[in-house]
């Protein structure tokens, strides 16, 4: 697991080309490069709050810390999927990293000044590393909605790193029916916000108190 920040030089690249791209002065046929693009997880923020103090829960079940007693409080919740090229080839050994405010909208960050309370059985700090088929999953919990200004309220989300050999993405993914979504100066910056967007699952039969989230992600690799 890699655990250093600094953006690639190849990662700017990307950024700089997609805007570009959606400019209109690439070329959007004819060129596998800009199909590439098209077909890539859209970006968002990295946010304020990127645990850069704290090193990431390993087991891939955020709702018990390591050494603790407890689960962690909220709707328990599964987020799975697979991480893929553009042309749909499973991406082994990218590392995924996901961070999220708790069920009362606080990130464990000592610059969140949300006073809402933490919870000591919930670090919201996650990573894995994708196997040969690409896939990845985590436990973890449903975060709320939460208000970044008094007329702003951000809806509910989860933030992904992920990074391969040659790309990485920084994305969220939200959660079908968050009546926020069309006020939020993010999600609303993607050019195309539902692709962002997941449904909630029922219960596998397996861990019957956890709701299912499935978030395919696409990059470079």
């Amino acid at each position: 697991m890699k655990t250093d920040r600094p953006l690639s030089r190849r990662r700017n690249i990307l950024k700089a080309s997609a805007a570009l791209l959606a400019a209109g002065l690439l070329p959007t046929t004819g060129s596998v490069f800009s199909q590439m693009l098209m077909n890539r997880t859209q970006d968002q923020i990295l946010g304020p709050f990127y645990p850069i103090m704290s090193k990431p829960n390993l087991t891939g079940d955020l709702t018990r810390v390591p050494g603790g007693s407890g689960r962690a409080k909220g709707q328990l919740l599964i987020v799975k999927g697979r991480v893929i090229d553009p042309t749909g080839k499973p991406v082994e050994g990218a590392d995924v990293e996901i961070w999220q405010a708790n069920s009362v909208g606080r990130y464990a960050h000592p610059d969140d000044t949300n006073p809402a309370p933490l919870d000591p059985n919930f670090e919201g700090f996650g990573a894995v590393t994708t196997g040969p088929d690409g896939y990845y999953q985590f436990k973890t919990i449903k975060p709320p909605p939460y208000p970044i200004t008094p007329t702003i309220t951000r809806p509910a989300h989860i933030h992904f790193d992920v990074r391969g050999r040659h790309d990485e993405l920084i994305t969220q993914m939200y959660f079908e029916g968050d009546p926020y979504h069309k006020t939020d100066p993010f999600l609303q910056s993607a050019p195309n916000p539902e692709a962002l967007i997941v449904k909630l699952s029922p219960p596998v039969h397996e861990d019957p108190e956890f709701m299912v989230a499935e978030f395919d992600i696409v990059f470079r690799g």
